[in-house]
């Protein structure tokens, strides 16, 4: 485990990189090996005798709460006609929230797949290019500025330091900050730091990629983010719980997102990461009313599983873009040299699993991690949560991360129609 160094002002740690075919997400759901079906109560059988895809997701659901996760939602539709939803959560958490399948959550790095889309639908408009130097709309703000385009920091092949990894940001993500970033700050914050490599040569997640669209997408429309989130993506699809968060409130019934409190977090969480501001309950701290701003226009959209898989179909059909466009979004890069298959394009990760080819992003914020899925077309669609998140970041509880990789697995596979491989069987 690496740690904080703080003379540098930077926050080194394991985590996800925030990507789906770049991450332990994207490993997980190759093949994974299910938890024993004795973990939990034994689901009901369909007429003959066999376990329904749905049967099986609650079934890992109940694992993964078992596990140690406060709460699950997940959506499911396989192109059939008939989506099911999932809500599982720990009795502890009826306090706050009994879980609902349509509660609003916190997306986290999805938000990307809406901000490229954003983009391309202006270069669609002819208002920008993805060929343009970001010098050209934010002059003198990024170092190299000339040499890096659009295109490249939307595809996290700019070089640029991630500004999460900055110390800077640390009482912003624990809740003990209350400050309003905005996309130039958090694009200070990345390029006080020197790049990773020289722009286009290489590959690396970064999020100080999308603060610099965030402004740049303020510098050409004059709007204002949320309302370009807002205008362009939920009004258009009717998402009446999809919006950029402004501040830590929440618009409608909510997932409560948790972390463990101090006493309670994995050892493998280092210390200045192991106290969140929140009521506490139960172990856990509520980290719900958290300011999400810190994630802009790289993770501070909130949603739910019914609105995203609505986006995700308009997205992949070509509702929200044109046919031009929406190549240019599935143009991919390599993104992870263990996989051939990995890659990722403007906003959105790709990835081959034994039960098909996935589009789609994850995310990671405080008490939050999620998923989205679909097919090329959009046809079929899957989303995710697990209302918690440091034990993915740290790789620092064994036990969860078993539950969630049977739990992704099936999900994927869900969402194509077909049946869990059978090495996922195993154990």
């Amino acid at each position: 485990m690496s740690q904080r160094d703080l003379s540098s002002g930077r926050v080194s740690r394991r985590r996800l990189p925030r990507a789906l075919a770049a991450s332990a997400l994207a490993a997980s759901l190759a093949v994974s090996a299910a938890l024993p079906a004795a973990a939990a109560p034994a689901p009901p059988a369909s007429r003959n005798g066999t376990e329904t895809p749905r049967d099986r997701l609650q079934r890992l659901a109940r694992n993964l709460v078992e596990a140690g996760a406060p709460g699950v939602i997940v959506r499911v539709d396989d192109g059939g006609g008939r989506p099911f939803e999932i809500a599982e959560h720990a009795p502890w958490t009826e306090r706050d929230h009994p879980l609902a399948a349509g509660d609003e959550f916190r997306v986290g790095s999805n938000t990307k797949t809406m901000t490229a889309t954003i983009v391309l639908q202006l270069v669609a408009e002819g208002r920008l290019a993805l060929t343009d130097p970001v010098e050209k709309w934010l002059p003198g703000a990024v170092p190299n500025g000339k040499a890096i385009t659009l295109r490249m920091l939307l595809n996290h092949t700019s070089g640029l330091f991630d500004y999460t990894e900055d110390a800077e940001l640390l009482p912003s993500m624990l809740g003990k900050d209350r400050r309003r970033w905005t996309s130039a700050q958090l694009l200070a914050v990345g390029v006080k730091h020197d790049p990773l490599f020289a722009p286009g040569t290489r590959w690396a997640y970064s999020n100080t990629g999308y603060a610099a669209i965030g402004a740049v997408l303020e510098r050409v429309t004059g709007a204002s983010l949320a309302d370009l989130v807002r205008d362009r993506i939920a009004r258009p699809l009717g998402l009446q719980h999809t919006y950029l968060a402004t501040d830590g409130t929440w618009r409608g019934p909510y997932a409560h997102g948790y972390e463990p409190d101090a006493a309670h977090m994995p050892p493998g969480v280092p210390t200045e990461f192991r106290d969140f501001a929140g009521p506490h309950r139960n172990g856990h701290v509520d980290v719900s009313g958290i300011d999400p701003g810190w994630g802009g226009m790289a993770g501070a959209v909130v949603s739910t599983t019914r609105d995203w898989a609505r986006f995700h179909t308009a997205l992949m059909s070509g509702r929200l873009l044109p046919a031009a466009q929406l190549a240019e979004m599935r143009t991919t890069v390599p993104s992870n040299p263990a996989r051939p298959d990995a890659g990722y394009g403007l906003g959105i990760a790709t990835g081959t699993t034994p039960c098909g080819t996935f589009w789609g992003h994850d995310g990671g914020m405080p008490g939050y991690l999620t998923a989205t899925l679909t097919d090329r077309a959009g046809g079929r669609t899957a989303s995710f949560l697990i209302s918690t998140d440091f034990w993915a970041e740290f790789d620092a509880d064994p036990k969860l991360a078993e539950a969630a990789d049977a739990f992704q697995t099936a999900v994927t596979c869900a969402m194509f129609g077909k049946p869990v491989p059978d090495a996922a069987h195993a154990g």
